[in-house]
């Protein structure tokens, strides 16, 4: 057994996304509880969406973060509700975001509780470009690298970039 010198919430902090790798766990606004119960330690998260295939190795590197740390019993438990929205980001990852080049989101759309309404036809908005900072940018593809994200181009720099896309 390895004796646990650092705090189980630290350690699961430092744990970094698997599809934003600049951005912890904490900063994506997943991790939502550490504690500990009789010897082991219990974490939360809740998935960016419903099926975002991260969750397995969310779950993965938070159990070996843990166990290299000295925590032999570690129990990673899912909480749908509330669900996660891009509100949750931290101001350190809308800051990391950019740093890599990805526009982090704007405001979350506010919704009810309930089924979120159906919106037919184009839905526009200002995101700035992560290089330059013009607001002259157009959207190229719904579809980044993940579902959560959206590709855009700069027509100001021409550069293309990712959007984080507002949840």
């Amino acid at each position: 057994m390895v004796t646990v010198t650092t705090d189980a919430r630290a350690v699961a902090e430092t744990v970094t996304d698997p599809e934003l790798p600049m951005l912890t766990l904490a900063d994506l606004g997943v991790l939502r509880d550490v504690s500990e119960e009789d010897g082991r330690v219990v974490v939360t998260i809740t998935p960016t969406y419903s099926g975002c295939p991260a969750m397995d190795a969310m779950r993965a590197d938070l159990v070996h973060a843990l166990r290299a740390a000295g925590y032999d019993e570690v129990d990673v438990r899912t909480a749908l509700h509330p669900p996660w929205t891009t509100d949750w980001i931290s101001v350190e990852g809308r800051r990391r975001l950019a740093e890599a080049g990805i526009a982090p989101p704007g405001a979350a759309p506010r919704r009810a509780e309930g089924p979120i309404p159906l919106t037919l036809g184009p839905t526009v908005r200002a995101v700035r470009c992560p290089r330059c900072g013009s607001a002259d940018t157009e959207e190229t593809s719904a579809f980044g690298a993940t579902a959560c994200r959206a590709l855009r181009r700069c027509r100001s720099c021409r550069e293309p970039f990712e959007h984080v896309k507002e949840i």
